[in-house]
């Protein structure tokens, strides 16, 4: 098979990491006979930096005449302390989602084995974690309506909902749950916010479609603290977009490395598939950052936009492989030998 990939670099450690899946997908590529025709294009500071937009006219081209999108990560400290620019990196990431129509990200939570000590929490709690988030992205308090008043003094964000929004989402979760073991979690704060009121009656009659998904709804405030304390009792969990963003990353500490876990974007057009860690500028050019979980990104891609599960599962054996046999970057190596990210990437495009 002949595939078209949008490779979106971005800032900071993300050309490092992307490289990295690129040479991993290189050989499953060449393991399987397929051809990879890979697109550079630019996004975040480093667009900004080269023509004054975070997501530019031509990088959309680009990913609208992809397969499917690679993406490294986005940002760059001199717009996170600069409150008053116009133009920030962070922008680029959700015209993107906007333009490509991705309203849904896919976070799955799970635990290695190996790793498993490595976690902050301890074994019993979290042996057996499997679990997804799917986070609403292109609807809620990041795309409202949002402004200063009285003199600046006033500031004020929207969030706004569709019960179209609400439904689309709702049926990815459900036709996941319907792949799994059958449980639908719904996140929300009814109680207090009328949006959420909308998800809960929405989500509510959406059950007589999906009559073997067992259905529970939860206050994301209790699931904040049950995620820390019992995340195997949960599957697959639905959430507009700004719970989504915070569960997401504290679920993303139970694997013992937020340089562990992938997602994936979907909707409309061409899907997306990106670790879910930030753009670690600290470490930019270090050759220090894990690339792992945007390699686990390129088997989630192989694998759902592709339809090419065999494939998925070489990328995720080789990296099984690379963490029982402790060929790990500094985040995990303890006292044993840390590898360079680029040491990384050669032994697991060595040993597909």
């Amino acid at each position: 098979m002949k595939f078209n990939i949008a490779l979106l670099a971005g800032d900071g450690i993300g050309p490092e990491v992307i490289d990295q899946a690129v040479k991993v997908s290189n050989a499953v590529a060449k393991k399987f006979g397929h051809d990879i025709t890979w697109v550079p294009a630019l996004t975040g500071a480093a667009a900004i930096d080269a023509v004054g937009e975070p997501y530019p006219d031509e990088t959309h081209e680009i990913c609208m005449k992809s397969d499917a999108v690679l993406f490294g990560a986005i940002g760059h400290p001199k717009y996170d302390n600069d409150p008053s620019a116009k133009v920030r990196p962070e922008q680029g990431l959700l015209k993107m989602r906007k333009k490509l129509g991705l309203f849904a990200n896919v976070r799955p939570t799970f635990t290695f084995p190996s790793l498993i000590d490595n976690s902050p929490l301890k074994r019993e709690r979290i042996e057996g974690t499997d679990l997804v988030f799917l986070r609403e992205l292109t609807g809620g308090i990041y795309f409202g309506e949002k402004g200063r008043r009285d003199g600046g003094e006033t500031a004020y964000d929207n969030c706004v909902y569709t019960r179209e929004e609400v439904k689309r989402l709702a049926k990815k979760g459900f036709e996941l749950a319907m792949t799994r073991s059958k449980k639908l979690c719904c996140v929300d704060k009814a109680n207090v916010l009328e949006t959420s009121r909308l998800w809960r009656e929405t989500v509510q009659a959406m059950e007589k479609d999906y009559p073997e998904v067992k259905v529970s709804y939860e206050f994301v405030d209790a699931v904040a603290m049950r995620l820390v304390q019992w995340p195997n009792s949960y599957d697959v969990l639905i959430t507009e977009n700004l719970f989504g963003d915070i569960l997401t990353d504290e679920a993303s500490v139970i694997s013992g490395s937020m340089g562990l876990m992938p997602s994936a974007s979907v909707g409309e057009h061409t899907s997306l598939y990106e670790p879910i860690h930030g753009s670690y500028p600290q470490a930019t050019g270090l050759d220090i950052a894990n690339p792992l979980a945007t390699v686990l990104s390129a088997a989630m891609m192989f694998e759902d936009a592709f339809g090419l599960a065999d494939e998925a599962k070489a990328i995720r054996d080789v990296v099984n492989k690379s963490l029982a046999e402790g060929v790990v970057t500094e985040d995990l190596s303890g006292k044993n030998k840390a590898y360079k990210t680029s040491e990384v990437g050669d032994w697991l495009a060595s040993n597909i």
